[in-house]
């Protein structure tokens, strides 16, 4: 490793672990210093720099609206093709993509600017999307005006009239209905809380749809549901419904879901669970919170930074999954290292399903050491603000 190299890894990886720069930087530092301080640099090391452009090319035109039309033949189809696992100078690359998929945007950051509320940032708002904001002065303030021009820089807050919780979700809520689907597509009427850290005192919550124009952290669960049949380990993958708003008629986990306000990770596992396989109570209570993956995303006006708390669950050989919900087309369960080969060689699954499977990956011994860039890509996992 050069002294250079040696250098920014320092940097990135001080405090203690990788994930504990991000974490210090939102909790402790100034507005000036989050503002100067250049988002690329929290972007994954890329071991196969000959390719970099191209993939980058590939993500800037990826869109969670986008329908990729495939089917259960053509993913099974590229999983079963050969691939030569011994070349451990290449086999990586593939899944370096799928992490440069959720970590777009990096040279747009100062495009945006902090949302704080009391004197937490919470969330960074695009310049862009500010201008929509400027009509609605009984709940926003905005940069150089009376009550947030300060030492610290410019930034986006709340009228300081409104004080609780409660006044805070009403009046941003009503902002969100005003703009509708034209500025805010997607609305779930489904409430995320909106905080400085996970679990940490929650300011107001905050429609859903409008969590990434806003910048705010949103938590979810992603559970890795797993088979053994004669020694070999198998996931059971779901295919999405062609009429989600979302990643229609992709590749996704058997269980997953967003982290609503008032209620825990265990409980939404386990609620999950039932809606989206059938899942009952006396199985998915055995679930096992393994970690977290995170992400940064800048996407035109909408600003993704998200953490998804990992679980993996053990099922039994006999059990099959039924969707609850309308929202899956249908199941397979597939060896692991097929599942591997499509995400490596595909854009077949929603893209942050790439993220948790590849830790997967990683816990159970799918890819291991001798790999080149194991440690760039195990890093990379946790490249976002997880706190």
């Amino acid at each position: 490793m050069t002294r250079h190299r040696y250098l920014n890894f320092v940097l990135l990886n001080k405090p203690e672990t990788a994930m504990g720069t991000v974490c210090c930087i939102s909790k402790f530092a100034t507005l000036n210093y989050v503002r100067s301080r250049p988002f690329s640099s929290f972007l994954p090391s890329h071991p196969f720099p000959s390719t970099t452009s191209t993939n980058f090319s590939l993500a800037s035109s990826f869109s969670s609206s986008v329908t990729l039309s495939f089917t259960w033949n053509d993913a099974i189809g590229i999983s079963e093709s050969q691939t030569d696992t011994q070349d451990r100078s290449r086999y990586l690359q593939g899944f370096f993509n799928k992490v440069q998929l959720c970590n777009r945007g990096s040279e747009k950051q100062s495009e945006f600017l902090p949302f704080v509320v009391e004197d937490h940032i919470v969330g960074f708002i695009h310049n862009g999307f500010v201008e929509h904001l400027r009509g609605f002065g009984d709940v926003f303030v905005f940069p150089k005006e009376k009550f947030n021009g300060g030492p610290n820089g410019d930034f986006v807050s709340l009228h300081p009239m409104l004080k609780t919780a409660d006044e805070r979700t009403s009046a941003v809520g009503y902002v969100v209905q005003q703009l509708g689907e034209e500025r805010i597509p997607g609305i779930r009427n489904e409430l995320y809380p909106v905080t400085s850290s996970f679990g940490a005192p929650i300011f107001f919550s905050l429609e859903r749809a409008a969590a990434p124009y806003f910048g705010i952290k949103a938590y979810g669960v992603h559970m890795n549901g797993y088979v053994e049949v004669d020694g070999q380990k198998h996931l059971w993958i779901g295919k999405r419904s062609d009429t989600k708003q979302t990643y229609p008629g992709m590749l996704d986990h058997l269980v997953a879901g967003g982290l609503p306000h008032g209620i825990d990770c265990q409980e939404n596992v386990i609620k999950e669970c039932e809606e989206e396989a059938g899942i009952p109570r006396s199985l998915s209570v055995k679930a096992i919170p393994v970690g977290a993956v995170s992400y940064m995303d800048i996407d035109g006006y909408r600003y993704k930074r998200d953490v998804l708390f990992c679980y993996d669950l053990k099922l039994p050989k006999d059990f099959i999954p039924n969707n609850e919900d309308g929202e899956v087309d249908s199941f397979k369960l597939i060896p692991v290292r097929q599942v591997a080969e499509v995400i490596r060689k595909t854009q077949f699954f929603k893209t942050n399903c790439s993220l948790v499977i590849i830790d997967f990956l990683f816990r159970h011994g799918y890819i291991t050491p001798e790999y080149h860039g194991y440690l760039d890509l195990l890093r990379s996992l946790r490249i976002g603000d997880c706190s």
